[in-house]
């Protein structure tokens, strides 16, 4: 046995004391190993079957309260479904064991085995015939009522926020049924996931700046991906026709409650689409993840009733923007948009290309309508680096935006497969890094080679995992639906 009493700091005597003490018992205060037959929500959901047979079953959780009274203890133990009462008897367990359990404290890991009943109050309980002592708490949770409600201490110390609050558990416990529905979803429709890297030597795939680190061995500067594109579309030149990652990106900008630097996307290509099977596509996916996870089409996001059943808007950018602000986004001069932007009380500087403007149109003027799930189609190409013209007009990129509770959700658009016209848009996007923009594309030299193999017609789309579950949650943040949101480091 471990002895873990001189192991702690001088501040820690009384918990040197308790791990003494339970050690004087002949017991390990961090057990090796237990093997639970159930979980609390299974014995829950089975109840019938488990009291009429008088089945044995073991279940392993934290303390979360205790109720001595004598010869006999009552304590509640949570699992990650769920919390059920524990009973215990001196004359069940014997004198040695029911000392031992004496010992136990909120907080501390206990495995249990009984027998399921009811008690005369109707709560569900099991009867503790054996348990064992699998790790303890050294310190004290955060009161019930009036503890984790800090939101920085909550991020910090996630774990003490998962322990505490069941709402927090059920927020992670519904991002993870969200991307095994997606993941199911799309294995039905042979698409195949794929892993691409998170160091690339260009960054691309995104109008966004990078983070930057360096290989020590090969002497070279990486960058942080800021999203796979470029790589998944290498497999599609590969032949391999339909595939997805559900991936982390990185890029180097602001920190909001809409945005966090390491956030994580779904993105897939499938070889013979375009942007209208990207459309039809993601309504389809979206429904029937909604439906799996929430079993409703209706949810309640900051105050919105948002109806997700199909179909689903579709509306023209152009026409948005010009109904909503008087601005063509597509017959107006530069000097134009800028005079009319600032009359309306855009701060657009001279710096600012048509694409700033268009962005700042989009998000104060359109952006804040947009409650029921709607695509908003047929952007510029000049801000559309990577997405095929129109036939009917080359200034107009088959894209669309996906907007649900005023939120961007999801991006797509008919791939560029010309290389000829990719490298003119690269170049063009290398004129704007030479001006200032920090987020223009960079010339990825290889891909234009991919392409000059032969890409088919493809349909690309990305839907922001983080934003589609603080929708589902009501999560007025992001940083509530990512377990560790980045954070400045404490001073102390």
């Amino acid at each position: 046995m471990n002895d873990y009493s001189n192991q702690l700091g001088g501040e820690g005597e009384e918990k040197q004391a308790r791990i003494r003490s339970i050690q004087a018992k002949g017991k390990d205060p961090y057990n090796s190993s237990f093997r639970p037959t159930h979980s609390v929500d299974d014995l829950a959901q089975n109840e019938g079957e488990l009291s009429e047979n008088g089945k044995k079953v073991s279940i392993a959780g934290r303390v979360m309260a205790l109720r001595r009274h004598g010869k006999a203890i009552f304590a509640d133990v949570q699992d990650r479904t769920g919390r059920i009462q524990m009973y215990v008897k001196k004359d069940v367990l014997g004198e040695s064991s029911f000392n031992l359990f004496k010992e136990i404290d909120v907080g501390d890991l206990v495995g249990v085995e009984g027998k399921v009943f009811r008690t005369r109050a109707g709560e569900l309980t099991v009867a503790v015939e054996h348990f064992d002592l699998l790790s303890i708490c050294l310190n004290p949770l955060p009161e019930k009522w009036h503890g984790l409600k800090d939101v920085e201490v909550r991020y910090r110390r996630r774990y003490l926020d998962l322990i505490m609050n069941e709402e927090v558990r059920k927020v992670f416990l519904l991002r993870s049924s969200v991307l095994k529905s997606m993941r199911d979803y799309l294995e039905e429709r042979n698409f195949l996931e794929v892993e691409t890297p998170m160091m690339q030597v260009i960054p691309g795939g995104a109008l966004a700046r990078p983070f930057k680190t360096y290989h020590n061995a090969l002497g070279i500067e990486l960058f942080l991906r800021v999203a796979p594109e470029l790589f998944l579309k290498r497999l599609i030149v590969g032949g391999m026709e339909r595939v997805y990652e559900i991936n982390r990106n990185f890029r180097n900008e602001g920190i909001s409650v809409r945005h966090n630097p390491e956030f994580t996307m779904l993105e897939l290509y499938q070889a013979y689409g375009d942007y209208l099977t990207m459309m039809d596509l993601c309504e389809d996916m979206l429904v029937n993840v909604i439906d799996k996870t929430t079993g409703k089409t209706n949810i309640t996001y900051q105050g919105m009733t948002i109806d997700c059943s199909p179909p689903w808007k579709r509306v023209s950018l152009r026409d948005e923007i010009a109904e909503a602000s008087g601005i063509d986004i597509f017959n107006d001069s530069d000097v134009s948009m800028k005079e009319k932007a600032r009359s309306l009380g855009i701060p657009c500087s001279e710096e600012w290309n048509r694409g700033k403007i268009i962005n700042e149109l989009l998000e104060n003027y359109v952006q804040p309508h947009l409650v029921n799930p709607t695509f908003v189609m047929d952007y510029p190409v000049d801000i559309s680096p990577l997405a095929r013209a129109t036939k009917k007009n080359p200034l107009i990129a088959e894209r669309f935006e996906l907007f649900i509770g005023k939120e961007e959700i999801g991006n797509a658009y008919s791939e560029l497969n010309d290389p000829f016209e990719q490298k003119n848009r690269f170049l063009d996007q290398l004129k704007k890094r030479e001006t200032g923009d920090e987020e223009a594309h960079l010339v990825d030299e290889d891909y234009l080679e991919a392409l000059e193999f032969g890409m088919p017609p493809t349909g690309g789309l990305g839907v922001g995992i983080d934003r589609l579950i603080m929708l589902l949650t009501d999560s007025s943040s992001i940083r509530e639906v990512i377990l560790f949101p980045l954070l400045r480091p404490r001073l102390d």
